[in-house]
C-alpha cells in the first residue's frame, strides 16, 4: 500500500446530470451528503432544466459540459446534422459504429462541428460557469471530435472575449445572419474547422469563456487489475484503447493551457465504482491531481451512490489529508 500524498487533489464527478430525475436526486445527494464535488450535464437531456436549477441551488457543486455524440438526442434539428441523427433526432446506440463514422466520413465533420458549437452555446446560455468538458462514453477523445474541440479551445485562447452566440438561435426559424450565431459558419465550413464563435463581448476575466478543463481518460490498469475482479476482456481492452487516444493529447492541451488531472478512474469499473472498490484505491492513489468518476443514480446504480455518501468513504478521505476539489480549483 503506497499511501496517498497528504494534501493531495480529488475530484469525485458525476456523469450524466440531466439525464433523469433520479440521476438529479442522486447527484445533489451525493454533493451534499458525500464526496462528489462535479457533475456533467447532458444539456439534452430530459431532466436537465432541472438538474441546471439545482446546480445554481447548489454552487458549490462543479457542473462541466457532457458532450453527447451517442446515445442521445441532438441539440440541433435532425435536417441540419442528417447524417447524426435519426428523424427523431436520436444519435445512434453504437458507440462502435459511430466512430467508424465519424473518422471515414469526412463530409460528417461539419455536421458534427456544428452539433459540438451547439451544445456548447446551449450550456453558456444556463448561465452556469463550464468547470469542464468530457464526453458520454468519453466520446470527446475520438480523434476527429477531439480536433474540433480544440479548434474551439484554440479560438477561445486567442481570444478571450469571445463568447458563444445566444442559444435562442437553436430554436428560431429566422435564418442566422453572417457572423451573428455560432452555428451558421460551422455549419459551412467544410473543412470541420471552429470558427464558429460568436464576436459578442463580454468583461475581460469571465471564467465561462475560457477553455475549460478537460477529461483525459487514463485508467491504470495493472493498479485496477489489483483492486477488482471480472470483465477482464472490457477492462484491458478500454485501458488499451482510451491510452492510446490520450497519449498525444496533453502537449496539445498544454499549448492552448488546458487543465486536466495526472490519472482518471472509472472508466475501467464500468458503473461499479462501489464503496469496496473506493476504499482500496483511495490509499493507492497515484501521486498528481486525480478525478474519479461514476454514474450515481437512485434507480438504476443505487451500489455507486451508496458509494460517494459513505461514511467509510469520508472518513478515508479524511484520514488520508485528501483534498476535495472541482476542475475549476486546479
Amino acid at each position: 500500500m503506497s499511501g496517498s500524498p497528504t494534501g493531495q487533489r480529488v475530484i469525485f464527478n458525476a456523469d450524466d446530470f440531466g439525464r433523469s430525475h433520479s440521476i438529479n436526486e442522486a447527484v445533489i445527494r451525493a454533493h451534499r451528503e458525500g464526496v462528489l464535488t462535479t457533475a456533467s450535464l447532458m444539456v439534452n437531456g430530459e431532466a436537465c432544466d432541472e438538474a441546471v436549477a439545482l446546480a445554481k441551488a447548489n454552487p458549490t457543486l462543479g457542473v462541466g459540459l457532457h458532450l453527447t455524440l451517442v446515445m442521445g438526442r441532438s441539440t440541433l434539428p435532425p435536417e441540419q446534422i442528417p447524417g447524426l441523427v435519426n428523424a427523431a433526432g436520436e444519435f445512434t446506440n453504437n458507440p462502435v459504429a459511430a466512430g467508424m463514422k465519424c473518422f471515414f466520413q469526412r463530409s460528417l465533420r461539419p455536421q458534427l462541428a456544428a452539433e459540438i458549437a451547439a451544445q456548447i452555446a446551449k450550456f453558456h446560455a444556463t448561465g452556469l460557469v463550464m468547470d469542464h468538458l468530457n464526453g458520454h462514453l468519453n466520446f470527446h477523445l475520438h480523434p476527429v471530435v477531439f480536433r474540433i474541440l480544440m479548434r474551439v479551445f484554440d479560438g477561445w485562447r486567442a481570444n478571450p472575449d469571445i463568447v458563444a452566440a445566444d442559444v435562442r438561435r437553436l430554436k428560431s426559424t429566422e435564418a442566422p445572419q453572417e457572423d451573428q450565431s455560432l452555428l451558421t459558419s460551422a455549419a459551412t465550413d467544410e473543412t470541420g474547422t471552429a470558427t464558429f464563435l460568436s464576436p459578442r463581448r463580454v468583461p475581460r476575466g469571465d471564467r465561462n469563456v475560457a477553455p475549460p478543463p478537460i477529461r483525459l481518460t487514463r485508467d491504470p490498469f495493472w493498479l485496477n487489475a489489483k483492486l477488482a475482479r471480472g470483465q477482464l476482456f472490457y477492462r484491458a481492452s478500454h485501458a488499451l484503447i482510451y491510452n492510446l487516444l490520450s497519449v498525444r493529447a496533453p502537449p496539445t492541451l498544454s499549448r492552448l493551457g488546458i487543465r486536466h488531472t495526472d490519472a482518471v478512474f472509472g472508466l475501467l469499473e464500468n458503473a461499479r465504482v462501489t464503496e469496496d472498490y473506493l476504499l482500496k484505491l483511495l490509499p493507492r492513489l497515484p501521486a498528481g491531481d486525480v478525478e474519479i468518476y461514476s454514474h450515481p443514480c437512485l434507480e438504476k446504480f443505487p451500489e455507486e451512490f451508496a458509494a460517494l455518501t459513505s461514511p467509510f468513504v469520508k472518513g478515508l478521505v479524511k484520514k488520508l489529508g485528501i483534498q476535495l476539489c472541482r476542475y475549476q480549483d486546479l
